[in-house]
C-alpha cells in the first residue's frame, strides 16, 4: 500500500468530517443549542486534518510532486468538497494493483 493510497483515504475521511462539521454540527450548535456536536465532530476533524497534513507530506516525498502541487493539495483541505476533487485527480496517479 503506497503513501498516496493512504493519503487518498485520509483525504476523503477529512473531507467528510469537514462537511459534517460545517453542515450538521455547526447548525446543531447554533440553531438547536447542542454544543457537544461541534466538540466531538471538531475533535475528530482536527485529528483527521493533522493526519491529512502528515500523509500529504509522505505522499509528496514518495511521488516527488512539485512544491506548488503539494501546496495546492493542502489548500484544498481548507475548502468544502475540494478533497473529493483532489481524490478523483490523484486516483489517476496511483499505480494499479495487479
Amino acid at each position: 500500500m503506497t503513501s498516496l493510497h493512504i493519503f487518498r483515504k485520509v483525504a476523503v475521511a477529512e473531507g467528510i468530517s469537514y462537511l459534517l462539521l460545517l453542515f450538521i454540527a455547526m447548525p446543531l450548535k447554533y440553531l438547536a443549542d447542542i454544543p457537544l456536536a461541534v466538540k466531538y465532530t471538531g475533535w475528530a476533524h482536527g485529528l483527521l486534518f493533522v493526519g491529512y497534513a502528515a500523509c500529504l507530506v509522505m505522499a509528496w516525498q514518495e511521488t516527488k510532486w512539485k512544491f506548488s502541487k503539494a501546496v495546492l493539495i493542502f489548500v484544498a483541505s481548507l475548502l468544502p468538497f475540494a478533497p473529493f476533487f483532489v481524490d478523483k485527480k490523484l486516483k489517476d496517479e496511483e499505480p494499479q494493483a495487479d
